[in-house]
């Protein structure tokens, strides 16, 4: 069966970094879209990043950009997500999905994770 665990999530200090990662399995995980979608308290779920089956096709959400980095490691079955210089606005539940088209928003992908949580707070 398809699974998607996401790791890595966890407390840190706004302006600091992290690596969350999702790890797939039950699945030809080369061939599909990779998204990182994460929900604030009260807020919907929105995409964050999205890496396409081939490694040279990402999307970031604007808010994101130039501190966020979706990287893939198809040999590892895993795609991370570094997240530089943090902001309590980050602070979200953070999941990884996985479709064989992907695209930037949750509809558009069949597989989900359980989620991580990202606190940031000084």
């Amino acid at each position: 069966q398809v699974q998607l665990v996401e790791s890595g999530g966890g407390l840190v200090q706004p302006g600091g970094s992290l690596r969350l990662s999702c790890a797939g399995s039950g699945f030809d995980f080369a061939r599909y879209a990779i998204g990182w979608f994460r929900q604030a308290p009260g807020k919907g779920r929105e995409g964050v990043s999205v890496v396409g089956s081939s490694a040279d096709s990402t999307w970031y959400a604007d808010s994101v950009k130039g501190r966020f980095t979706i990287l893939r490691d198809n040999g590892k079955n895993t795609v991370y997500l570094e997240m530089n210089r943090l902001e309590p606005e980050d602070t979200a539940d953070y999941y990884c999905a996985a479709d064989r088209y992907g695209g930037s928003k949750p509809g558009q992908y069949n597989h989900w994770g359980q989620g991580t949580q990202v606190t940031v707070s000084s």
